[in-house]
């Protein structure tokens, strides 16, 4: 198969996903596979980031989501989060110029007040100096669980006392609230599971499953996914009749 460009997607007379969202999986995996230490494992990946980084906003995605760090890697080997807390520190120092040329508006999401406070000090500058930049939206899953955000959701509508809960008002008290709707969920290393990633946001979201391990994973693969996306019938729980009647309507 021919290699793809972003301008080449571009041209295609099909619609792109607003809102693609990545489980970047294998850095463990793709280090003991060449005897190194998994520390040098998650500093490849983040070369990884940068392309695919790179790759969404030429497309004009509105939307990328990254889940870096779950709530359950606390539990990992006291050097081993000392190691990624070190590498995300490092990232977001080299991709702020990225960032803001690129007119990206970095988010975060999930229980960030775990972080160590070297981390804080270089995330809270990116995030205010990018927060009014429009062409997309990048998120980083930190310190983030999906049943843990979604507890947290309707814990904070209970104690309001002025919401109805619903689906509605669920979805504006999540963390994700003001992203696009999930449109398709990409996991790497070959694993198919989610791994308590955005459990709400994925309800109808196109599921995608690469072999390669994140630090191997390029724009090629990701174009590949997003290729696959577009060839999909999305129904919404309707009849393919059905969705065609409200194409038409659109149309």
């Amino acid at each position: 198969m021919a290699d793809w460009s972003s301008e080449a997607l571009l041209t295609l007379d099909v619609q792109l996903p607003r809102h693609v969202a990545i489980i970047m999986d294998g850095n463990g995996r793709w280090a003991n596979m060449r005897k190194l230490s998994r520390e040098e494992g998650h500093r490849a990946g983040a070369n990884a980031v940068r392309d695919i980084v790179e790759a969404a906003c030429e497309l004009k995605l509105s939307a990328l989501t990254l889940y870096a760090f779950s709530l359950q890697n606390w539990q990992r080997p006291k050097e081993e989060v000392d190691a990624l807390m070190n590498g995300l520190e490092t990232y977001l120092i080299q991709e702020y110029r990225t960032i803001m040329d690129n007119d990206i508006a970095l988010r975060v999401i999930g229980e960030t007040k775990r972080l160590p406070s070297f981390v804080h000090k270089v995330l809270d500058k990116a995030l205010s100096d990018s927060a009014k930049n429009n062409d997309m939206i990048l998120t980083l899953a930190l310190s983030y669980g999906g049943r843990e955000s979604i507890v947290d959701a309707a814990t904070q509508l209970l104690k309001t006392n002025t919401h109805t809960i619903s689906e509605e008002t669920m979805t504006a008290a999540l963390p994700t609230a003001g992203l696009p709707p999930l449109d398709l969920l990409i996991r790497t290393s070959g694993e198919k599971r989610i791994s308590n990633f955005l459990l709400w946001e994925s309800a109808y979201a196109e599921l995608y499953f690469d072999d390669a391990l994140w630090p191997d994973y390029n724009r090629q693969n990701f174009y590949a996914a997003l290729l696959d996306y577009v060839n999909r019938e999305r129904r919404f729980g309707l009849t393919t009749e059905q969705m065609k009647s409200l194409q038409g309507c659109d149309g």
